[in-house]
């Protein structure tokens, strides 16, 4: 018996499902693209909020990406059920600091663009600007977990922000 298995799709099909995802969670492409744009627009004269969203677009579009972003989507809403096993349920449903999983799962989004993808992951999940902010402080319990999600969110921003850092090197 052959069983057809369904893989996550690449190049516009992933940017849409991950698109559907995402504003599934409450998070828009432009939120994204704004923190993108707060990042690099002191590195890169003339950046607009268009080419940053094209930036988010193009991270959005890897397979890679997607999978990630998937995964840590379906943990949190299987949190959010109480549908993982325990100790898993609590430590994701109350984002543990110690957990560290969500981090790591976001740094395979930040690792397709070099170091500078790595270090602007970093300064985002401590600073937490913009949407990143705003879905890690709607809470963690019961009714809402986004303990991969805020990661996420700052994932593929600091990767969006690292790919126009090197589309924009030679143009300095």
């Amino acid at each position: 018996m052959h069983t057809t298995v369904a893989h996550t799709p690449a190049g516009e099909e992933a940017r849409a499902l991950c698109e559907r995802h995402l504003e599934g969670r409450g998070v828009r492409i432009a939120d994204i693209a704004a923190i993108v744009l707060d990042l690099q627009r002191p590195f890169v004269p003339g950046l607009d909020v268009a080419e940053c969203v094209e930036s988010v677009e193009a991270v959005l579009s890897k397979r890679e990406v997607c999978n990630a972003l998937l995964t840590g989507i379906a943990l949190d809403t299987l949190a959010e059920r109480g549908a993982l096993p325990e100790p898993l349920q609590s430590t994701v449903l109350h984002d543990d600091p110690l957990y560290g999983i969500d981090e790591v799962l976001a740094l395979a989004v930040v690792n397709i663009y070099g170091s500078i993808g790595f270090t602007n992951f970093g300064y985002l999940d401590k600073v937490k600007p913009g949407i990143v902010g705003l879905v890690d402080g709607r809470g963690h319990g019961p009714e809402r977990c986004d303990t991969f999600l805020d990661d996420l969110i700052a994932a593929v921003a600091a990767a969006a922000a690292a790919r126009i850092a090197h589309g924009h090197r030679d143009t300095r």
